[in-house]
């Protein structure tokens, strides 16, 4: 052996001490023996969790001067104003309708009112349908408009 190999033998035992292998399964300890008291009883089970509480909570109507037209119209209405949404989807109580041209994209967000009420427009986004910048959403509305 090299004196440089002796050197290091002491370094590489400590190294391979620490590398322990953890035991597989089935080699751990065993659970404890029932208690006396605890024969043939059932252990106490957590209650179930209650069920989940439906609150309503009125939307946040976006209030846009020159855009009283378009806010609270429901989905028939954005459709006669628009024609067909390119995208109709919902999420809970919450639906959103888009409508494109060739000017922009408005997203149109319609949420009820009142508990059990008809979804309306709420909120309203638009941005330029070749990058997805910003742009103005009344006159986006108005540009999407049918005549």
């Amino acid at each position: 052996m090299t004196a440089r190999f002796q050197a290091s033998l002491p370094l590489l035992m400590l190294l391979a001490a620490c590398t322990a292998v953890p035991p597989g399964p089935g080699t751990g300890a065993p659970p404890p023996p029932p208690r006396e008291s605890d024969a043939g009883q059932v252990p106490p089970q957590a209650p179930p969790p209650p069920p989940p509480v439906e609150s309503f909570r009125a939307p946040d109507v976006l209030r846009v001067p020159g855009l009283e037209w378009l806010i609270e119209a429901d989905a028939a209405r954005l459709s006669g104003l628009f024609g067909a949404p390119r995208l109709d989807m919902a999420e809970g109580d919450m639906r959103k309708l888009q409508f494109s041209g060739s000017a922009c994209v408005l997203d149109v967000f319609l949420y009820p009112l009142r508990p059990g009420g008809t979804p309306v427009a709420t909120h309203v986004e638009a941005r330029r349908a070749s990058d997805g910048a910003g742009v103005d959403r009344r006159t986006c509305a108005e540009a999407l408009r049918r005549p």
